[in-house]
């Protein structure tokens, strides 16, 4: 069980970092959000910084809400193993 377990881990971890190394570079922003926050750092602004986090954390939160989840089922999960064997 461990073993097919770690297997399976190792394989997603794999893929994940294949697919980081192996994606070409992108553009997270619509032409005109782009442009916009290219003139607006150009001209000493700083919201281009600003919209730029901001993409990342609208990224970011889906996979925290399932990584929380999942971290919970397996948690309760692996209680009522421990339990049944006792």
């Amino acid at each position: 069980m461990r073993t097919a377990l770690s297997r399976i881990i190792g394989s997603v971890l794999l893929i994940a970092a294949l697919s980081v190394v192996a994606s070409p570079t992108v553009s997270a922003q619509c032409p005109m959000c782009r442009m916009s926050a290219e003139s607006n750092l150009e001209n000493g602004g700083t919201e281009g910084k600003g919209l730029n986090t901001g993409i990342l954390y609208l990224l970011a939160m889906p996979y925290l809400l399932v990584g929380g989840i999942g971290y919970i089922w397996w948690r309760n999960r692996r209680r009522e193993t421990v339990e049944a064997e006792i």
